[in-house]
Formats: structure tokens, sequence, C-alpha cells
């Protein structure tokens, strides 16, 4: 068993044939790990811009990559993810976070039409993995690559951050770390139906408390110093896409404000509770 662990650099690009702009593929970057945590191959490649014609400026900063640079290099898009192909052979495939698996159908489809990835059999969130194993997953926030690294202890060149391959190294190291042989089948998954299904779902927040798919049992808060059970005393409201209410809690007679942001995800609805202002609270009449 082998892994590929791919990062990718892309630039916002206006689109004329679509009307809207797409995350242009810029660079490839990627390493390839045996199954005993060895590094044994990687993979570096610009890719020429067939979209865009000019570098976002806050991308050409990030990444110190010029615009000389990428049309000088002569890689289209698919000469690159050619040469890919060869290169992850058949390796389970990872990535930091979703976002750069899904530019890349994102790019593959505009350019052959095709919505899979044919290469890609297996596939595992990196991210996600290192989020349970340092437990501090949190379905409202993300863990950084280089936020992963530090709790790690892991040291990394922060001017040669944002550029492909060195994140996909530092992804490497990551994944080495806390690479466990016991644990790792529970996070990859077959790159079957149901996998593109849920990777191209589109989250969203649900701001109407009368959805049944809201679990309005669970829509409640404990008081943040003694642990009871707080009193709902007045009715949600919708404010910016939450659900807000005033709580009080029977044991201390605390008053607070309590926020809850359902959002509906491929598996189910998610809700995300935060005690807004804990302290002076001024009661509504609802």
């Amino acid at each position: 068993m082998s892994y590929v662990i791919l990062d990718l650099e892309w630039n916002g690009s206006y689109c004329k044939k679509l009307h809207r702009y797409i995350n242009e593929i810029i660079e490839f970057g990627a390493v390839k790990i045996d199954e005993c945590m060895n590094m044994v191959d990687s993979f570096s490649m610009l890719v020429k811009p067939q979209i865009g014609k000019k570098l976002n400026s806050h991308i050409a900063n990030l990444t110190h990559i010029t615009n000389d640079e990428l049309f000088d290099s002569d890689n289209t898009f698919l000469k690159t993810l050619s040469r890919f192909e060869n290169f992850v052979g058949d390796s389970i495939l990872l990535t930091w976070g979703t976002s750069d698996i899904l530019a890349l159908l994102e790019n593959y489809m505009y350019y052959t039409g095709n919505k899979r990835l044919p290469f890609m059999k297996y596939y595992c969130d990196l991210q996600y993995y290192c989020e349970k194993k340092l437990n501090v997953y949190n379905p409202a926030t993300q863990l950084g690559l280089q936020n992963c690294a530090d709790m790690l202890g892991i040291g990394s060149n922060e001017e040669q951050l944002h550029r492909a391959h060195t994140d996909a190294e530092l992804s490497y190291n990551c994944f080495k770390e806390l690479y466990s042989p016991m644990d790792i089948g529970r996070y990859i998954s077959p790159a079957d139906d149901r996998f593109y299904r849920k990777i191209t779902f589109k989250n969203r927040q649900l701001t109407d408390i009368n959805n049944p798919m809201i679990d309005k049992s669970k829509m409640y808060f404990d008081c943040d110093e003694c642990g009871i059970r707080a009193e709902q005393i007045t009715r949600f409201k919708v404010k910016n896409k939450s659900f807000v209410a005033n709580f009080r809690c029977p044991k201390c007679r605390k008053l607070f404000k309590g926020k809850i942001t359902a959002r509906l995800k491929f598996d189910g609805v998610t809700l995300n509770k935060k005690i807004v202002t804990p302290n002076k609270v001024e009661l509504s009449d609802d």
C-alpha cells in the first residue's frame, strides 16, 4: 500500500465560457509514501494558464510564482494531469481538506466534461484524519496545516509555504507523526457514487425554525458556570442566519443569550451552539 499526498495552487480566473470565476490550477505538488511512511518519490509541475491571462496579485504575493514562470512552463493542465496520473498509479490519494480535490474536479470537468477523476480509486481527507487523531475536530472550524504542524512541533520555512510541493511535504510530516496503521483504514473512502455525491454536496445554513430537518429537542443550552440546563425565556429569532434566544440558569439565575447555527450537510444537519453574551443581557418581550 502506498499513499500520494497532493497539494495544489490555483488562481481565480474569470471564464468567459462559463460566465463565472474558476479556480484555475497553476501548480501541482505531491509526495509518494510507502506503507512504512517513507517518502519514496515526489512530483512538482507548474501549469500554464489557459483561462486566465494574469495571476491575481494576492496569489502572486502568496506563492511568489510569476506570470513569466507559468507561461514559460508550457505545461497545459491535461499534460500535467497525465503525468500526475502516472505518478499516482494505484496509490491512495490524500489532500489537506477537500478544497484541492474540488478544484481538481472543477478543472478536469472544464477540460474534459467528465465529473470523475478516473485515476482516483481511494481517497482520504488528511485534514480530517489529523483533527480526529489530535482530538480537535470541530464541525464549525477547520485545523490549518501550519497550526497542525505547530501542535506537533514540526518546523517549517514560512517563506516557502504556499507552494504546492512544500505544503505537500509539510502535510506528509504531519501524517507521519500521527499515522496509525490500525486506524487509517476507517478514514479511507472508495471513490464511488456516494463519495462524489458527498464531496460535491453544497452545505447550506438553515434559517427556518420550523424546518423538519432541525431537531428542536437539541436546541438547548447549559449554563457555562453551573452546567445546569438553562430555561429558555424568549423565542428563537433569526439573526445573521442563526437562531438567537435568551436563557436563564435556574440555579445561579445567570442570564445569557444563546446562538445556534444549523448547517445542512450531506450526512444531515449539524447544530453549532455558542453563548454570545454571557454577561449582561437585554431581554426582549418575545
